[in-house]
């Protein structure tokens, strides 16, 4: 019977609408398998639905001799490769417009946060020194304020689209600028990475993770930022350099960085750091730290996974399946 492989906990009823389709083989924990782990569930499957913490690479490829398609559950695929994929004559699909919107809403949540102390105002008050208002916990605010938005893709022009109610400047930077009606529409003006820098009270960085973007957000991205300035990512860990932005937040000089993405979670660089990096972990009040919670929203969450499901059931019943993102070669 045709096997199917679900690498980490689904919803029963994404399981449920696969068993018609082959012998449904799901990972029941919250926890992730080894890469040896999958790769013995793999190496007789047609499908694979895949996950954030996965990587699927030539040589896990090579194994894999029956792989028809492999669906990921996600958007940004830079832990997978597209072009091995349909090298093996094997589809590979994301879900490319299910996570915009809560990663959006959760970008503006961490940029209120983190400027606004909250996390440290639920330590004082939880910590039984609390006895009513004084001036202390002062931080920023949004409206009349500059934000730097890193990426003018989907998620970007969402975020932008969430921050026109905040009476906020807005400037972006990306490598492709955005034609002039999306830019009235979003009320947004475009700038040079390093002219964001200096004008912005805060950024959020909203970029894909690669060769160009890989630790854009550097020592030097840092310094050029206004003292007092604050910084948001939720677009990939690596966007940042993690150990650049603990220096900067000891030195005074960065208020506050909140995110939802880190280093470590960048299976596809072989250098990655294997833990967030502790300095920043140390910065517990000038720091907002979330656990990859960008789409962490059960609706959104079970039509991701719904998306992906009917992409394998396309892919096995011969069909091009939506979201794909490769052509193999024996297609």
């Amino acid at each position: 019977m045709t096997k199917i492989v679900v690498t980490n906990k689904a919803y029963p009823e994404t399981l449920e609408l696969l068993r018609p389709y082959g012998d449904v083989v799901a990972n029941d924990t919250a926890e992730p398998w080894s890469r040896d782990h999958l790769q013995a569930q793999a190496q007789d499957a047609a499908a694979l639905m895949t996950f954030m913490p996965d990587t699927v690479d030539d040589a896990f490829l090579a194994q894999c001799p029956d792989l028809r398609v492999v669906a990921c559950a996600l958007k940004g695929f830079d832990n997978f490769d597209p072009y091995a994929c349909a090298r093996r004559g094997v589809w590979m699909t994301i879900v490319p417009d299910l996570l915009t919107i809560p990663t959006a809403e959760l970008a503006v949540g961490l940029t209120i946060a983190v400027a606004r102390n909250l996390l440290p105002g639920d330590r004082h008050l939880r910590s039984g020194d609390f006895a009513g208002w004084r001036p202390t916990l002062y931080g920023g605010g949004l409206e009349g304020s500059t934000i730097g938005i890193l990426g003018l893709g989907a998620v970007g022009r969402a975020i932008a689209r969430r921050l026109n109610g905040f009476d906020a400047t807005l400037l972006y930077y990306d490598r492709d600028r955005a034609d002039p009606d999306t830019e009235a529409r979003l009320t947004v003006t475009p700038a040079s990475c390093d002219d964001l820098a200096a004008r912005s009270d805060y950024v959020i960085a909203a970029l894909p993770l690669n060769d160009a973007t890989l630790h854009l957000v550097d020592g030097r991205f840092l310094a050029a930022m206004q003292p007092g300035g604050y910084l948001v990512n939720i677009s990939r860990g690596s966007v940042v350099d993690e150990a650049a932005v603990a220096a900067a937040l000891a030195a005074g000089h960065l208020a506050g960085y909140a995110a939802d993405v880190f280093e470590m979670e960048d299976w596809a660089r072989p250098d990655r750091p294997r833990s967030v990096h502790p300095d920043l972990l140390a910065q517990a009040d000038r720091t907002v730290l979330t656990p990859h919670l960008g789409s962490a929203v059960h609706r959104n969450r079970r039509a991701i996974e719904r998306s992906a499901a009917e992409s394998i059931i396309q892919a096995l019943r011969g069909e091009r399946p939506n979201g794909a993102v490769n052509e193999p070669a024996a297609c």
